[in-house]
């Protein structure tokens, strides 16, 4: 009993001395010692993530941006929204172009012809047009005759007699010109783009001779180019219709064109020019061939390669035609 008191004293002993003896927390530099401790914590924490962010870096520069060893680095990536998507580019629009022919290509001349007519027609292609009566384009046709000199002369009474008081010869003047629109043609575009086009009376090609040019005032050449155009338009050759052209459907248009029976013969010119709000969107050019045909034919190449047998011939007709006529009508006399 005695012995078990003295055990149980030397343990209370024991813990009192335990108790009083300064652990590392009561020491006077415990807390600057954990403070540097957990500064040298984070002081390394942060030196490791630099540490491996340089390396991130590194290996991002070591990885190869593209096959080709010329090709420049690729621009760095930058975040975009899932969302959005990238539209299609809209493709643009063809250009419209104009197609067009004639109803015949070769008008027979024969001695009985008085007169023809073609029809010019064609289509838009790539037309926009949302219907024939819009008037979304404009379209104008020219058929021109090939050129040919031609004098014209002024006449002045003199004496109380009408006589030639000048005169100036053009080296080539258009032997037909007709021209038809799908509305008057200053309406269509300006007057240097018809000018530049030769659309219109004004603009018909009619060359003088540079010598007649350089000794004539410019003026005076300008009234003979008027005479020119007034003598053809009451002969029929110079033609212009404002409402000649017409759209059979969105993209379809024709034009009739009459041939007057003077027509010269020859080869004709047919242009089809394409406008839309003043400006050429396309132009086409065909042609049509007046021929002579039959008995025309074999007078003119007769008279042409044969001149002298055919003036001895046309004189023996006339001899041999006024001598019936003479016998007939002393006949009928008797």
């Amino acid at each position: 009993m005695r012995t078990r008191r003295a055990g149980t004293v030397a343990v209370a002993a024991l813990l009192a001395a335990a108790i009083a003896m300064p652990g590392p927390l009561d020491r006077p530099d415990a807390g600057a010692a954990f403070a540097a401790t957990k500064a040298e914590r984070r002081k390394a924490r942060e030196e490791r993530e630099r540490r491996e962010a340089k390396e991130a870096r590194e290996r991002r520069a070591a990885t190869p941006q593209s096959a080709d060893p010329k090709a420049a680095p690729a621009p760095p990536a930058t975040a975009e929204p899932e969302t959005a998507e990238t539209s299609p580019a809209v493709p643009p629009l063809p250009p419209e172009r104009v197609e067009a022919d004639v109803s015949t290509r070769s008008v027979a001349v024969t001695s009985a012809f008085r007169g023809s007519e073609i029809v010019v027609f064609g289509s838009v292609d790539n037309s926009r047009q949302p219907s024939p009566e819009s008037g979304y384009y404009d379209v104008v046709v020219v058929v021109e005759g090939q050129p040919a000199p031609l004098t014209v002369r002024r006449k002045g009474v003199v004496a109380g007699m009408w006589i030639n008081m000048a005169a100036i010869a053009f080296e080539a003047v258009p032997t037909y010109y007709a021209v038809a629109t799908t509305r008057p043609m200053e309406e269509i575009a300006d007057a240097d783009l018809l000018r530049d086009l030769s659309i219109g009376f004004e603009n018909a090609r009619l060359r003088v001779r540079e010598d007649v040019l350089k000794a004539s005032v410019a003026s005076e050449v300008r009234d003979f180019e008027r005479a020119i155009m007034r003598l053809k338009e009451d002969e029929g050759l110079f033609v212009r219709e404002d409402t000649g052209v017409a759209f059979i459907g969105k993209s379809l248009f024709r034009s009739s064109i009459e041939l007057p029976a003077n027509i010269p013969v020859g080869s004709l010119t047919a242009r089809v020019y394409l406008f839309r709000e003043g400006a050429l969107l396309s132009r086409y050019t065909t042609r049509v061939g007046l021929e002579r045909k039959g008995l025309e034919l074999v007078l003119y190449d007769f008279a042409h390669a044969r001149s002298f047998l055919y003036g001895i011939l046309a004189v023996a007709v006339a001899f041999a035609f006024g001598y019936a006529a003479s016998a007939l009508f002393n006949r009928s006399r008797v």
